[in-house]
């Protein structure tokens, strides 16, 4: 891997009159890979939040020291995908009923979350776990919190399972699924 690709990618841009909220639902290639593809959404970017290490780097979040999240952050136009509907998407792109783990990936760095911006956004967060909470027959365990300092993962991670669908297992075996199951390109 070139050295270059270990570096942050860029801040994702946050066009005027967009809105953000950043999401924690397991490994962040499922959820960039499926946000990248909704109609509305401006941009998916891999990176990490919640915890207590500044400039975290994966080495960092993998120990489960950090106290980071995977996340992505999403920007989206509130005029064409509402953030009830961005909401939905999380719902069903991962097991929220699951503590700090997601299938095989275990440890808080993949815990369940919504890191909110506004009071309005925490609003409908807490309404949309509690609507997503009627299909599932286990607790929601999502946490709900507000946004701290979003630390965009290295470049490498960014767009990772359309770079390495063809020669990556986990891209094989967990991500295309996924995709598959919320009929998105694969």
């Amino acid at each position: 891997m070139k050295s270059e690709e270990k570096l942050p990618a860029a801040m994702p841009e946050i066009p005027h009159a967009a809105e953000a909220i950043t999401l924690g639902a397991g490994c962040f290639w499922c959820v960039e890979a499926a946000y990248n593809q909704i109609d509305g959404v401006y941009s998916a970017t891999s990176g990490y939040m919640g915890g207590t290490v500044e400039k975290p780097t994966y080495e960092d979040i993998c120990t489960g020291k950090s106290g980071h999240a995977e996340v992505v952050q999403v920007v989206f136009d509130p005029t064409r995908i509402t953030l009830e509907r961005v909401l939905a998407w999380f719902w069903d792109l991962h097991d929220p009923t699951q503590l700090n783990r997601q299938g095989n990936d275990v440890g808080t760095q993949y815990r369940s979350a919504i890191f909110y911006t506004s009071e309005a956004q925490k609003e409908l967060a807490e309404a949309s776990k509690k609507a997503a909470q009627e299909h599932f027959n286990q607790p929601i365990v999502t946490e709900i919190t507000p946004a701290a300092e979003f630390f965009p993962a290295e470049r490498y991670h960014q767009g990772f399972y359309f770079e390495n669908k063809g020669s990556n297992g986990y891209c094989a075996y967990v991500v295309e699924p996924k995709l598959k199951k919320l009929q998105l390109a694969h």
